[in-house]
């Protein structure tokens, strides 16, 4: 017995089945009532064996019909499922990743990298980038306006999020040309600790904290000279003289315009740089593609090892919730 049949066959088949009427069936498929007859005198010719017991009164399924019915629509079932999953994989493949980020991932020509690495994979995505304010750390992620973002770790809530590290960069100080720290080639962080520092917003949380270096005070608060929430604020700032601010190596050359000097700083551990996205969203192929692209376009000496045990032990602080 030849069992390849046509998926239409079957169709048609469980369309006749649950009707027990050829031509309800025929309405139900959009074809003729004189076309499905022949297509299921057919599928029973390949199969051997009769479907259907038909009369002038009545249609019914014979035992090999009723076995083959819950099979057929199994069949019919996985199908539509793979049909549907093709359609989502190409309406994917077509549509637009928006990615947030809070300051430029230019870096070392990062972001070309990314943009060539992802578009050769995916032609038809239309890839956004979006400029985000210092208020909202997560570039985005939190208030679901970016698919993905550029982000410095640490992030606030960060059981909700993955990431991976694109770069590690030292943190300096930015302070004006005429404060006497300037004169120094190198500064310990000891000798800042009571200088005023420029502060991101409060809805920043740890990230705040971060670049006012809460973990090398030794407990002592920090005196806030001004907040601020751009680039721009943060020169106007610093010439002014509201404070000082840590920033990161990359990022030296957005404030270092005239009146203002960067110093390297001992005794901080450097920042660092990631690709986040929210963690329901880990599995949707375009977020992975990107996140990938980024992996593979970091610079070699970045390691992601701490990265990685970041989320894994926030992965185990869930597990251990839950």
């Amino acid at each position: 017995m030849v069992k390849d049949v046509h998926a239409r066959d079957l169709r048609y088949f469980v369309a006749v089945a649950e009707e027990l009427h050829f031509t309800r069936a025929a309405e139900r498929l959009y074809v003729s009532q004189p076309a499905l007859s022949k297509q299921i005198r057919a599928l029973e010719r390949q199969l051997g064996v009769d479907l259907f017991r038909r009369d002038q009164h009545r249609v019914a399924l014979t035992a090999a019909g009723e076995a083959l019915l819950p099979h057929a629509r199994q069949v019919l079932a996985a199908w539509d499922a793979g049909a549907a999953a093709v359609e989502a994989a190409e309406a994917a493949q077509r549509s637009t990743l928006v990615v947030g980020m809070s300051t430029s991932p230019g870096r070392g020509g990062l972001l070309p990298a990314v943009r060539s690495r992802f578009t050769a994979e995916h032609p038809q995505v239309t890839v956004r980038l979006r400029q985000m304010s210092w208020d909202d750390p997560t570039a985005g992620l939190a208030d679901w306006t970016a698919d993905v973002a550029f982000v410095w770790l640490p992030l606030p809530d960060e059981e909700r999020y993955g990431w991976t590290v694109v770069a590690e960069e030292p943190r300096l100080v930015a302070l004006p040309e005429s404060h006497p720290l300037a004169a120094h080639t190198e500064v310990d962080f000891a000798a800042l600790r009571d200088e005023p520092f420029l502060a991101l917003p409060k809805s920043a949380g740890r990230l705040r904290d971060h670049w006012l270096a809460l973990d090398a005070r030794a407990g002592r608060p920090p005196r806030i000279g001004a907040e601020i929430s751009g680039a721009e604020e943060t020169y106007e700032a610093l010439v002014a003289g509201l404070g000082i601010c840590l920033v990161a190596e990359g990022n030296a050359p957005l404030i270092t315009l005239g009146g203002v000097t960067t110093r390297p700083v001992r005794g901080l551990r450097p920042s660092c740089y990631a690709l986040a996205w929210r963690r329901q969203d880990r599995h949707r192929p375009l977020v992975r593609a990107y996140a990938q692209a980024c992996r593979e376009s970091a610079p070699r000496g970045v390691r992601n090892r701490a990265a990685r045990h970041d989320e894994e032990a926030v992965a185990g602080r869930q597990n251990a919730a839950s």
